[in-house]
Formats: C-alpha cells, structure tokens, sequence
C-alpha cells in the first residue's frame, strides 16, 4: 500500500438515481383444498404477504397477481402478468398445487421464474402434526412437477429458493440475490448507453457493434458528438465548477509526488480542467439522458477540446461511483459489465492486468481511467500527471486500491460469429504495496496460482479490460448470462 492510501474513506459517493425493478409475485394452490379446510385460504394469502414484504425490503416494486389455483385463473392471469412489464416472476409455492396451473405460464411468460418454497416451520410438530399442518408447509411438494413440466415444454427447469420463514439466512440471500438480478435485467434493457468518438488506434478487441449491444442486452446505444460535450464546457457556470472543485477536494487527498517523475502534486489548472469537465459530463448526460457512457476521442494538440477530454477521470470516478459507469478506451462492452456489477451493488471499477508479483504470487489489477471509489479501500488520491503513458494529453489521474477481501471480474469479449461472452474470475484482493503512478491498482490473488490463472483467464478470449467488483458473486452473473443466453466461462475453481 503507499504511503498517501492511509486516510479513511469518506461518506461514498451516493447514487444518481436508484436503482430500479418491478418482480411479479403470485401464489400457487389447490382450490380443492379450500373448502375442506377452514382457513387454509386465509395461511396462504398469509405466506404471500410473507413474500412479498421480503421483495420489497429488497427495494423492488412487487405487482402482486393472487392465488393462482386452477387452470382457468392461470389462463386468465396471463394477460396482466404480460402487460405488468416485469423483470423476474416470483412463484410463491404455498402449498401443493397441480401443474395444470404453471403449464401456460411457463410457455407464455418470457421473463425469468424463480420458485420460491418457504414453508412457515423449520419442522413439523411431529406429536402435534396434523394434514392442515403438512398442507401449510407442503411448499417443496409440487416444485419438481413444476421444473418437470418445464423442461416438457424447452425451458430450463427454473430457480428454486427452498427454506423456510423466520431466520433463513440461505434463503433470505437468494432472495436478496434475486431481487439483484432484477434489477440488472431492469437497467440493460431500458439503458441508453453514449457511444462518443472512436477505437484507440490498434485495440483490435475494442470494436463492437451498437446493434449487437442492443440485442443482447436490450440497452440503446446513442452515438454522441465531441461537440454534444463540449459545449457544456466553453462557457460553464462558475458556481457549479467552484462546487465540483469543492467536491474533488473533499473527496480526494492531494499529496505530494513519491517516486514517479511523471506525477505531480495536483496543479491548481488540473483542477480547474477537472471540475470543467465534471460540469460538462452533468450537462451532457441530462441533455441525452445516459445511463453510461463509453469515450475515446484525442481532438487537435492544443486545442481546448483536447484539454477536456482528456481531463474526463475525476469527474468519471465520481459519476461511476454515483452509479453511472463511464469507460475510457471506447469500450462499451466494459461499460456493460460495470452496470451489471453496479446494479449488484458490488462496484464494477474498469480495470486490466499490470505487472505480476512473482515474489508475492499476485497481479497488480487496475487502470489510468475511471474506477468505483464507493469500493476503495482508503480515501482516493489525484495526482496531476504530466503525460498519460499511451496517449495523448495530461491532467490528474486517480490513485487507489480496492477493499481487501473477495473481489470478482467480469470481461465481455467477443467470439469469431460476433456472439457476446462472460469472462468470469473470483479471487482475493490483498493489502500490498502499489505504485505511486497516480493509476488505481490492487494486488489480485487467484487460484490455483496466478500464471495459472492468467493462462485460463487469457485462453477465454476476453477482451482486455473488465469490470472490477468486491465480493464473490460469479454464481450471480452465471445466472445472468444463462438468463441472456450469453456463453461464459468461469476460469478459477469454484471453491
């Protein structure tokens, strides 16, 4: 760790806008039972409200469509669950209910289902036990009916929560979890993702199509002109770059230069060029009404076009940890991949491979551009860089290093048919000295070893850069990929 990465973090950065889904959620029974067992139907609507108070506490809006306990309401359920415009179905499986009642909405609902089975008792009262008991923890007993019918009709057999209510910590994260993934599924498909300028010259693995973009994930891609940003910066408000200067200073710290003779102590002008640029990113992102943004442009030397865009880094660093991913280098895949782990809450910093510590078995991961400060392990730095090593231009750059503890990467490449593909690693970052280059970096350690990995990893094909997250979770964002239809590899164990 240097020396400049001991102060504590500040107050994160909070979110430009909250983070959104809607979750349908019904419940499914035998309306046989209810007229044999007084109250029955009353538990059930009971274990729905259950359900459906553990979605919202996941900040998810829940359209909520009943029992479901014959055929004809499915049926008629249909139409409502389709116009309801929702991102995952939850099937609450209260009691047992024949598969009469899952069959249409398996073959007509498109979006994903997750069967949910949390019956009221961690066990049966044995001595006590009684049929209406079972019935109101029969919630396992129709879920292989279920995922058996939707494999009859091509799907794959879907989720399963099993647990029971109370404390169920395994089943209250794989709501959690689920309630995640809703609200990936929720940004890429209503995304609008600025595409400006053009491919670093060379980086064969950056070009992508916007199409394709749209395709898979649903997101628009909306092509931006240098002169759409540009003309938020000529003329700025004063107040507004005197309170992003405010901003940039309490936020960071500003040391003075170590060992690198390319860094600087932050020059009064790279913080004027820097809250410039933060008050032109604000006003072209209301102007196109992004969701992210995905940039490299080089302008005329000299020219004070090229002074802004290649002063986009600090400002970037706060928008991403804001919630709105911005990538250098044009990289839009990038820039998907840090809205996914984002709208997980995990981060998603942009980052690639540096230099590998044969000595402490790890690689330095991280990059010159924007990164997820709300998963810095101490307060960032800026550093005013004389050059930026491989391109043009100068100005402050970011330094830190992510929080210790499990970290996840995400790379989305492309295969030679031009088919989209999750590069996923799990791995361990660890407190360990870093250059002072005024670059983000963090010592990540992976299993087996790291010449290991990074032979898997590399195989995959990935493009270069990926997306950088705190925690474990390639369990998760597997399941997104199955859920897109994206091919993915995982490239360290499991365990």
């Amino acid at each position: 760790m240097s020396a400049t990465q001991t102060t504590p973090l500040p107050t994160k950065v909070e979110r430009i806008n909250p983070l959104k889904a809607r979750v349908g959620l019904l419940g499914i029974g035998h309306h046989v039972y209810w007229p044999q067992f007084d109250g029955l139907l009353d538990e059930m609507h009971r274990k729905l409200g259950v359900l459906k108070g553990l979605l919202e506490d996941n900040a998810v809006e829940v359209a909520e469509f009943g029992m479901i306990d014959n055929a004809q309401v499915a049926y008629d359920a249909v139409p409502a669950i389709k116009a309801a415009d929702i991102d995952v179905l939850f099937i609450d499986m209260v009691t047992y209910g024949t598969s009469s009642t899952f069959g249409v909405l398996c073959r007509e609902i498109k979006v994903p289902i997750v069967l949910v089975a949390l019956q009221p008792l961690k066990a049966m009262d044995y001595p006590n036990g009684t049929t209406f008991m079972q019935l109101c923890n029969d919630d396992v007993c129709s879920v292989p009916e279920f995922t058996g019918v939707a494999v009859r009709f091509g799907r794959k057999a879907p989720p399963f929560i099993l647990g029971h209510e109370g404390d169920d910590p395994a089943a209250l994260a794989e709501i959690k979890q689920w309630c995640g993934i809703a609200k990936v599924l929720h940004s890429l498909r209503t995304a609008r993702l600025g595409l400006m300028g053009h491919v670093l010259e060379s980086m064969l693995d950056m070009h992508c199509d916007p199409t394709a973009i749209t395709s898979a994930f649903g997101a628009h891609v909306t092509t931006v002109e240098p002169g759409d940003l540009y003309k938020h910066y000529t003329d700025p408000d004063p107040a507004r770059v005197e309170s992003w200067k405010e901003r940039i200073l309490a936020f960071f710290d500003t040391p003075d230069p170590v060992s690198d003779p390319l860094t600087e102590k932050l020059t009064e002008q790279d913080l004027e060029n820097a809250a410039k640029a933060g008050v032109a990113l604000e006003g072209l992102i209301a102007d196109k009404n992004l969701d992210g943004f995905a940039y490299y442009y080089e302008a005329e030397p000299g020219s004070e076009l090229r002074t802004l865009v290649t002063n986009l880094i600090v400002a970037n660093s706060l928008l991403t940890g804001g919630g709105f991913p911005m990538c250098g280098e044009f990289d839009i895949k990038t820039c998907v991949a840090m809205m996914i782990m984002d709208r997980l809450d995990i981060g998603g910093s942009f980052a690639e491979f540096h230099p590998v510590d044969f000595e402490l078995d790890s690689v330095l991961v991280g990059h010159d551009g924007p990164h997820h400060i709300n998963i810095a392990a101490a307060k960032p730095v800026i550093r005013s860089l004389k050059k930026y090593h491989g391109k043009p231009g100068s100005g402050a750059g970011v330094e830190f290093q992510i929080k210790e503890g499990p970290i996840t990467m995400l790379s989305i490449g492309q295969t030679a048919e031009g088919k989209f593909k999750f590069v996923i690693a799990e791995g361990e970052s660890a407190r360990r000295p870093i250059p002072p280059t005024g670059n983000t970096n963090t010592h990540g350690i992976f299993k087996p070893d790291v010449r290991t990995f990074l032979k898997r990893w590399c195989s995959e094909g990935p493009t270069h850069h990926f997306a950088l997250g705190i925690g474990h979770h390639a369990d998760t964002i597997i399941q997104i990929a199955e859920i897109l239809g994206i091919e993915y590899a995982l490239t360290t164990p499991e365990n």
